[in-house]
């Protein structure tokens, strides 16, 4: 959920002078794009991935903090809630073996993190929403105590003036309201990092919102909430809601959301913060001593500090990041509409995917989105998340066509070359985008194996819902840890 602030109370003052200098820091921005040195020599790539914790019935562990002291790792840190943990991979470059060497780190700090954890009584889980939450966990009680989270809860449930209402129809029908954003926590999220130059940024950036769909088609792993099976990604629906600042005047009148595709593909990265800084009020005004202009002007690298929290609280699903490292600015797409798990494997594969897809597309001497409409791009994102692989999806030159059939035969060897063109190893690429290819022909993600095990343990306890739910996930976390592919999973009743 972004950078840690103190507690406080905003006042209008506040407001006024944040907006002043969040536009200042746009001015700035405009000019280091034109001026600064952005290059990349070796792209880098990263990855953050959100956990649950759960007990070891199943059911959520309200204990991030005693969870957090056990690990004593800085990588990992607080979430929104008190079941939730997140890690932070140090980035590395993907070519040659660089892939396999992120996924040998990542699931070496889960080894050691859930050894520690579960002294404490807390295991780690993988998932896009965890099948046995129930209401009471979703309650401002289980809010961690990071002042952050509060405040944002504040001001969203401030800006929108009402309750927030969450329905979602899927095979079942979801209809409550809350009166902070504490159901965003529900959604635990990869979040996989690319490392780009300004020049290459909006044509990175086109590519990954045109293959957004097809990410959560091949990817999706969230299809329960409490106790009902809503989408195959009903993290989508629930974020988009939990976060919405606008009463139900303000959508009619066309007031953009602040968790949002967009609306329209980019020439510059400076169209995305632009947007920020035209379309959306301040949620954290916290306006920081520092002056940019004269940063800039000093010869120093500015932070630009109010424009980043700005921009970290509108929730893109492709985000645009302005950072700095040893002294130098840089820019990164945060690809955020992946869920977590099921496996660190799949987790890589799903990575794979990714950059090799966005790398050819970007690059690509006619580009996709001359041929594709951003509607188009949308509407594959918002049904894939409704029926996962079982969905069509719209692609130049195919039309519609089923996601499976799509990725086997016209997206797999392209991100093969994209991939290659990175510099990754043939083995590399070959083994993880194999598992890509092995999910499309079984016809198994994360949620058609989480549905289809809680069918058949549904049957098995004569109808009780709630244990059903925590053997699916006692099931899922058991195979989660062995890192074997999600393709290859068994169900109940079929042995391992």
């Amino acid at each position: 959920m972004g950078q840690d602030v103190d507690d406080r109370a905003f006042t209008r003052e506040d407001r006024t002078r944040y907006r002043m200098k969040v536009r200042r820091c746009l001015d700035v921005f405009a000019r280091m794009l034109s001026e600064h040195d952005f290059s990349v020599e070796h792209p880098h790539v990263g990855v953050e991935i959100e956990f649950n914790l759960v007990d070891d019935d199943g059911d959520p562990a309200m204990k991030s903090a005693e969870a957090l002291e056990a690990i004593a790792d800085d990588d990992f840190q607080t979430e929104l809630g008190l079941f939730n943990i997140e890690i932070n991979v140090p980035p590395s470059r993907a070519a040659g073996a660089g892939l396999t060497t992120l996924e040998e780190a990542v699931r070496e700090d889960l080894n050691i993190a859930q050894s520690r954890a579960k002294e404490v009584g807390a295991n780690l889980i993988m998932i896009g929403i965890l099948p046995t939450l129930r209401p009471e966990h979703l309650a401002r009680e289980t809010f961690a105590p990071n002042p952050r989270y509060h405040l944002l809860s504040e001001q969203i449930l401030a800006a929108r003036g009402e309750d927030i209402e969450i329905v979602i129809d899927g095979v079942d029908r979801l209809d409550t309201t809350a009166d902070t954003i504490i159901p965003e926590a529900a959604c635990t999220s990869t979040q996989l990092h690319l490392q780009v130059e300004p020049d290459d940024f909006a044509p990175m950036w086109n590519a990954a919102q045109a293959i957004a769909g097809v990410q959560v088609a091949v990817g999706a792993n969230s299809p329960f909430l409490l106790g009902r099976q809503l989408w195959h990604e009903t993290r989508i629906p629930l974020f988009e809601q939990a976060t919405d600042t606008r009463s139900e005047e303000l959508k009619i009148q066309g007031v953009r959301p602040r968790v949002w595709f967009g609306e329209r593909w980019i020439t510059s990265v400076f169209d995305l913060f632009e947007e920020n800084v035209r379309y959306y009020p301040a949620l954290l005004p916290i306006v920081d001593d520092e002056d940019p202009l004269e940063e800039m002007e000093a010869g120093r690298v500015p932070n630009l500090p109010e424009l980043r929290l700005h921009n970290g609280t509108i929730y893109r699903w492709n985000r645009p990041i302005y950072d700095t490292s040893d002294g130098r600015p840089h820019l990164r797409i945060e690809n955020r509409l992946l869920p977590a798990g099921p496996t660190v494997a799949d987790t890589l594969a799903n990575a794979a995917l990714f950059y090799g897809l966005v790398t050819v597309i970007g690059t690509s001497d006619r580009p996709l989105w001359t041929q594709m409409s951003f509607r188009a791009a949308e509407d594959n994102f918002h049904q894939a998340a409704r029926t996962g692989l079982e969905t069509e999806l719209y692609w130049p030159s195919v039309g519609a066509a089923p996601a499976p059939e799509l990725v086997l035969r016209h997206l797999l060897p392209l991100a093969h070359a994209g991939l290659e063109q990175m510099g990754v190893d043939t083995d590399v690429r070959d083994r993880l985008l194999g598992i890509i290819e092995q999910r499309c022909i079984t016809g198994r993600n994360g949620s058609t194996w989480l549905i289809d095990d809680f069918e058949h343990r549904l049957e098995a306890s004569g109808g009780d819902r709630p244990e059903a739910m925590r053997a699916t996930t006692r099931r899922y976390q058991e195979l989660m840890h062995r890192n074997e592919p999600v393709h290859t999973w068994p169900l109940s009743g079929t042995g391992d």
